[in-house]
């Protein structure tokens, strides 16, 4: 007899182009072609999203017109069956969730179905769950999942006993287009930053810390990649700093890989981050990088300060106008930085990673969740 595909589903908001959905259709796609039935769930469609095989199974769990107008409750409720009624016609052995609520929803949805729920949280615990329910929920309904997985040490450890029981740590897989030779020739003379244009990502604070620099490096430029609700304010700063022709906001850009290669420094100014796949990247390309140390201590993780890259204070512009000072007039130091921090190609490599989560999966698929 043909033994039956083994068959696992993501559940998440959107595939929109952020960091967490990118590691969702990297495994996605990692799990097809390893044989697996692979679904993935999201609540609504947007219309710049990653692009996924034809031999995944996409869903949306939202709901329709028709369905809605049922009152807050009403609605909550609907969603909640709806996703229930989904694993239920699917039977996935394993639902994995990304993020927030996300993770709630799927731990009702999957209750007492023979499907294996795990959870996943990829920012910092107390920001991901933001008022003092949500934290009560997270701390005590996790015990329920067969899995929690989180990305640093110090997310474990917000964690009551009886979660951190059910979790592991696992890193994200780096992406293919990150793994290439270092560029070792002479270096653009641009400082980098990627990621959205929100006050938790503080690209404020590298504008006006670039602005104390311009005169002493007329030379050099700053972009910032990304889009978001911030940019209105970031182009008033730059405007007000007189700093027109210097500083640059292109949006979002495909092939990033290709248009920081060559850059002289890459900048991470966020005040809290999870395991920050941009800062990966950038250091897996072999960037000098400078980072803020934020809470949940994924840069920290990352980096080793002043062997292959640079940790300062969250919100210390002038720790950030200093580090950046350094960097740029002593270059032989950062790109001493940057060839050692190209060696994390090898510990984020998907080969290695994406092994960790089968067999992770393959463990939480072999038994039966642990009673809280």
């Amino acid at each position: 007899m043909k033994k039956e595909k083994k068959k696992i589903a993501f559940y998440c908001s959107s595939l929109s182009k952020g960091g967490a959905e990118r590691v969702f259709v990297n495994l996605a796609e990692y799990f097809r072609q390893k044989g697996y039935d692979i679904y993935i769930i999201t609540q609504y469609r947007q219309e710049d999203e990653y692009a996924i095989s034809g031999e995944i199974t996409r869903i949306i769990s939202d709901l329709t017109e028709e369905e809605t107008g049922k009152g807050r409750i009403g609605n909550f409720i609907g969603r909640l069956t709806k996703l229930r009624r989904i694993c239920r016609q699917i039977r996935p052995d394993i639902l994995l969730s990304c993020s927030g609520k996300n993770n709630f929803m799927a731990l009702a949805a999957g209750a007492f179905l023979k499907t294996k729920v795990v959870v996943s949280v990829v920012a910092d615990p107390p920001l991901e769950y933001y008022t003092g329910f949500m934290r009560f929920l997270a701390k005590n309904y996790f015990c329920f999942a067969s899995g929690v997985v989180l990305q640093t040490k110090q997310a474990m450890a917000y964690f009551p006993r009886r979660v951190q029981k059910k979790s592991i740590i696992l890193p994200n897989s780096l992406n293919p287009l990150f793994i290439k030779p270092r560029y070792e020739g002479e270096r653009r003379k641009e400082i980098v930053a990627v990621g959205r244009l929100d006050e938790n990502k503080n690209h404020a604070m590298l504008i006006r810390a670039f602005s104390g620099l311009v005169q002493e490096f007329p030379d050099y430029t700053v972009t910032i990649y990304g889009e978001g609700e911030s940019r209105g304010d970031l182009e008033k700063l730059v405007k007000s700093l007189h700093l027109e022709g210097k500083i640059f906001l292109p949006g979002r850009k495909d092939a990033i890989e290709d248009r920081i290669y060559e850059s002289s420094l890459f900048v991470m100014t966020s005040d809290t981050e999870g395991m920050p796949n941009a800062l990966i990247e950038a250091m897996s390309l072999g960037l000098p990088v400078i980072s803020t140390d934020c809470p949940c201590k994924g840069p920290a993780e990352l980096i080793r300060h002043g062997e292959n890259g640079y940790l300062i204070p969250v919100r210390d512009e002038a720790a950030l106008t200093k580090q950046m000072r350094y960097c740029l007039s002593h270059q032989t130091e950062a790109e001493k930085a940057g060839r050692k921090a190209a060696e994390i190609q090898k510990k984020m490599n998907p080969d290695v990673v994406n092994k960790k989560w089968e067999a992770y999966f393959n463990r939480i698929m072999g038994k039966e969740s642990v009673e809280c």
